[in-house]
């Protein structure tokens, strides 16, 4: 007995300090790294700040007017709300190629049913959002049960959705000056209003205020725990209990639902209602203001605050860029360098957070 006392005397001169990971040991490089992966809005948010300055200064005061800023955010609303919903999708680590074309039916079938059928322009408005999430329900039910590839199966869907949209509405266009007629509501995210010098329009604010919901269920619900975790490895999610078919059906229509509301925004923006807008690559600028804006096309990471981030640093550049004369064809170059600039940097940042 006096032995394990004598013991436990040497255990009283033992160090008690808890165990920390030092990280005044790490390099600038190192922590910059994890700041990144921890922060992934932080990213686009830099290169907006760099591509406003830079413009800024080669142009002079005119580009930091609130009329050409706030025209910059009326010009990105559509595809801002494009880039919300392919986010929901690729943070599954999948891809929605009708996200587009989903939209210009949306808007023909709100169009037609609001002045062709007479229908009230409420009702016509539910019936257009309605069809947008039942064609995202569709690529849901395919991607989920089926367990075909998001890529091939939104390819076919935006083949099936185009031409149906072309045959329904015989590719007649409904006038801007008809739907003032007969559906103004329509026009309802084209009201402007001023916040001191700089003019707003709803389609802005909506957009922002889309931006701001999405973020908070992907951050503070399970649902959007959820996502993040199919994303990363559905493997995984589903052997922790998460009900993947049912995370990814939901995504799906939600986005088909978003890209539906991003309709009734483009009449506002628009005027009128053309079939012919379903050849017009939205979905094109919706990846790309995607991927700059830090959304890992490989799934799991990402804030939908840098996709925002991304369509406005496309609309910076495209802006600079029309105001100094240049060519429109340094836009794609710039563009380019952008996107696989994104991509470079998500694979640097997941290379040291492994």
């Amino acid at each position: 007995m006096s032995q394990i006392q004598e013991f436990e005397k040497v255990l009283s001169s033992s160090d008690t300090s808890v165990a920390a990971f030092d990280e005044h040991g790490k390099s600038f490089v190192k922590r910059a790294q994890h700041f990144l992966h921890s922060t992934p809005a932080a990213v686009p948010l830099i290169v907006l700040v760099l591509s406003i300055i830079i413009f800024g200064i080669a142009i002079g005061g005119r580009f930091f007017s609130s009329y050409t800023l706030t025209l910059i955010l009326q010009q990105i609303a559509i595809v801002g709300i494009l880039g919300a919903a392919q986010t929901l999708v690729i943070l599954t680590a999948g891809i929605d190629l009708s996200i587009g074309v989903i939209m210009v039916i949306s808007a023909v079938i709100m169009g037609n049913c609001a002045i062709t059928y007479g229908m009230p322009t409420i009702l016509a408005v539910i019936v257009g959002l309605a069809a947008g999430g039942a064609c995202g329900l569709l690529n849901g039910l395919l991607v989920a049960y089926m367990k075909l590839p998001p890529f091939i199966v939104t390819l076919g869907t935006w083949n099936i959705v185009m031409a149906t949209n072309f045959i329904y509405s015989a590719n007649e266009t409904i006038r801007d000056a008809d739907v003032d007629a007969q559906a103004p509501l329509l026009h309802l995210f084209a009201m402007s209003f001023r916040v001191g010098s700089a003019v707003l329009t709803a389609g802005v604010i909506a957009t922002v205020v889309l931006v701001g919901v999405l973020w908070y269920v992907l951050n503070h619900t399970a649902w959007g725990r959820h996502v993040y975790a199919v994303g990363d490895d559905q493997e995984a999610a589903k052997l922790s209990g998460i009900q993947t078919k049912k995370v990814l059906i939901t995504v799906y229509a939600l986005a088909g639902l978003i890209a539906a509301f991003a309709a009734w925004v483009s009449i506002g923006r628009n005027g009128s209602i053309s079939p012919s807008a379903a050849v017009t690559d939205y979905n094109l600028q919706a990846i790309t203001a995607t991927v700059i804006g830090g959304i890992s096309l490989f799934g799991g990471r990402g804030s939908i605050l840098g996709t925002l981030f991304g369509a406005m640093i496309v609309g910076v550049v495209s802006m600079g860029l029309n105001m100094l004369g240049a060519d429109p064809q340094w836009k794609v170059l710039l563009t380019g360098v952008l996107i696989i600039g994104a991509v470079a940097v998500d694979q640097w940042i997941r290379k040291v957070s492994a």
